[in-house]
């Protein structure tokens, strides 16, 4: 009997991929000898790779027709055993049921954020699990892993390491907690002057710098975090994933809401402080038991993408994250 081929389809963004890999190491530890093409944005390839979970990492921008002709055209010169749709969105869902694939997993209604995504799909999932990574899992074992989820590991290329180094060394850096202060939509995100006080009292009380990690259209958060911070003099960082990776592994800790940075650094092992509001760390949080949420009771869970920091966010006060911060990394008070 042939081994199976299965299509995994994950397109983005950076925190939900790094949710979907415990999924999908269930499925290669039960299917070991198996071909898994991971199907993803063309700027999360490095990512999906560096899991060494999938035999083939296929990219594709789905605003460009050309790019979606092409992909549902090679979709369908292969047989296919069956596409999971770890996303769950109409983009996802369509090119499994464009490109011709007769056994299509995804998750039922009850899961599914877009309204009626889940006609496309023949096996339809309704989950248990609260945490995204364990509904992903229960996706896996819809397709016949025998576990929800397994462990993985991330390997990052030498040459980003040593673009890391001379970053470090350019700034005088050795031991460093990163901040991450963005979070795609600025209602989950804590106020940058908060960040600011934070590194103060990490520079003051541990003797340690921060570097403040910001993606596109981030630029003033962390400007505004280094001007706020006087002489604690935190580092902006904005470099490509590669070096990223290097840098949030590096790190000490990191401190951050819900984030794409966030959970790449605790999927690579770094200690995590997370800063939870509109969002619900239960489904959304750190993977791991081990590190640190802050949230205030009866925070609202909402999605509405607006600019404005959450009311939830604004409790968090300074001194309950750095306290956080002295335990996560076992300072005695």
């Amino acid at each position: 009997m042939s081994e199976p081929l299965f299509l995994v389809l994950r397109l983005g963004s950076l925190g939900d991929i790094v949710h979907t890999f415990p999924a999908v190491s269930a499925l290669r530890e039960s299917f070991a000898n198996a071909e898994i093409v991971w199907l993803t944005h063309p700027r999360w390839k490095l990512l999906v790779e560096s899991s060494g979970l999938p035999s083939q990492v296929w990219a594709t921008e789905t605003r460009s027709i050309h790019s979606l002709r092409k992909i549902i055209d090679d979709l369908r010169h292969s047989r296919w055993d069956a596409a999971i749709d770890y996303q769950g969105l109409w983009k996802s869902a369509g090119l499994a049921f464009f490109g011709g694939i007769k056994r299509r997993i995804g998750f039922s209604s009850e899961t599914i954020r877009e309204f009626g995504v889940p006609i496309l799909y023949t096996d339809r999932v309704r989950c248990t699990a609260t945490h995204i990574a364990d509904q992903n899992g229960e996706l896996s074992l819809r397709a016949g892993a025998r576990n929800p989820v397994a462990p993985f590991t991330l390997q990052i290329p030498q040459e980003a390491e040593r673009e890391l180094q001379d970053f470090l060394h350019k700034h005088g850096l050795d031991r460093y907690i990163v901040l991450s202060p963005g979070g795609g939509w600025r209602s989950k995100c804590w106020p940058p002057e908060r960040f600011a006080e934070l590194s103060k009292m990490i520079r003051d009380s541990l003797g340690l710098r921060c570097v403040v990690n910001h993606g596109p259209g981030e630029d003033d958060l962390a400007l505004a975090i280094r001007d706020c911070s006087g002489d604690a003099d935190p580092v902006p960082y904005n470099g490509e994933l590669g070096p990223l990776m290097a840098l949030l592994r590096n790190a000490a800790c990191i401190v951050g809401g819900d984030t794409g940075p966030l959970h790449l650094a605790i999927a690579l092992g770094t200690p995590a402080v997370a800063l939870f509001g509109p969002t619900d760390p239960a489904r959304n949080g750190p993977y791991r038991t081990d590190d640190i949420v802050l949230r205030v009771p009866g925070a609202v869970r909402t999605h509405s993408r607006v600019d404005q920091v959450h009311p939830s966010m604004l409790q968090i006060q300074v001194n309950e994250v750095f306290d956080a911060v002295r335990r996560r990394l076992g300072v005695p008070a």
